[in-house]
């Protein structure tokens, strides 16, 4: 969401709408019916999402209330009022037994609750609205809130150590990168074969090889050590591979998409390291 607030400069065409969760909360559906009766919207972007892989374990109720039924109620709200829907869900609906990039037709079978929330809800917005546009993308990271990067930059300057998870792979995405990608698609003026889409940086590595390369980055002293999966356990089951295909997205709005290595250079320039 902050991505697309520094993005309103550069796209002067539209004017952009930004609620945060204590302003509009997608879980309150007559707050949602009321605020589009409000406005004339003809794309609702949905960034809101409840991300907490493991807590979601515990708290499934939640994870299912944000990540499916507010998601299919918001995809309802956008066809009662001719809005496109845009929606964002995750690699983490494929289980990770694969070992080439998923394509968008493949078998989904979530293996934590997170995922299957986010499964739940590509179900609940196709089935409220089939004009509804999916992205699907994997290891979202950003100058803004908490994500991998910004874990990994403190503890390097916190610690002489760490240990990193060398055995799970798949493909960073910049969260600036995919805020762009959405944005190109819509001032693309194609009506998209609506559906599912994939999006992603380019490139397959594991969190080990991510981390390095924000050690390098900023020439960190830290001892960066890979470790497996069962070393670091943790409430909620990952992919093992969980690799995104993007190759349908690139062709049908002729997009660009940046090295993942390119996308973090600028992320990490960004938090003046």
């Amino acid at each position: 969401g902050m991505e697309f607030r520094k993005l309103e400069e550069k796209y002067t065409a539209y004017e952009f709408f930004f609620a945060n969760k204590s302003e509009l909360s997608i879980t309150d559906p007559i707050a949602v019916d009321k605020y589009f009766e409000q406005h004339s919207f003809t794309k609702c972007i949905n960034c809101a999402a409840y991300t907490g892989v493991d807590k979601a374990e515990t708290e499934k109720e939640i994870a299912f209330e944000i990540n499916a039924k507010a998601a299919g109620e918001l995809a309802a709200v956008c066809k009662k009022y001719n809005t496109q829907f845009i929606h964002i869900s995750t690699d983490y609906v494929f289980d990770g037994n694969g070992s080439s990039p998923y394509k968008e037709s493949d078998q989904t079978n979530p293996i934590g609750i997170y995922g299957a929330s986010k499964w739940q809800g590509e179900l609940d917005v196709l089935n409220n609205n089939e004009q509804s546009l999916i992205l699907r993308t994997s290891w979202v990271y950003s100058s803004y809130g908490k994500n991998f990067v910004k874990t990994m930059l403190r503890l390097m300057s916190e610690k002489e150590t760490i240990g990193v998870v060398n055995d799970q792979f798949g493909s960073p995405t910049y969260a600036a990168d995919l805020a762009e990608a959405i944005l190109i698609i819509i001032s693309s003026g194609k009506d998209p074969s609506l559906g599912i889409y994939n999006y992603c940086n380019q490139g397959i590595i594991s969190w080990y090889d991510f981390a390095m390369e924000i050690k390098n980055l900023v020439n960190s002293k830290c001892i960066v050590n890979p470790i497996d999966t069962a070393s670091y356990p943790t409430p909620a089951k990952r992919p093992h591979y969980s690799v995104l295909d993007t190759t349908k997205i690139q062709q049908t709005f002729a997009l660009v998409i940046p090295a993942w290595k390119d996308s973090l250079k600028k992320c990490v320039a960004l938090l003046g390291q």
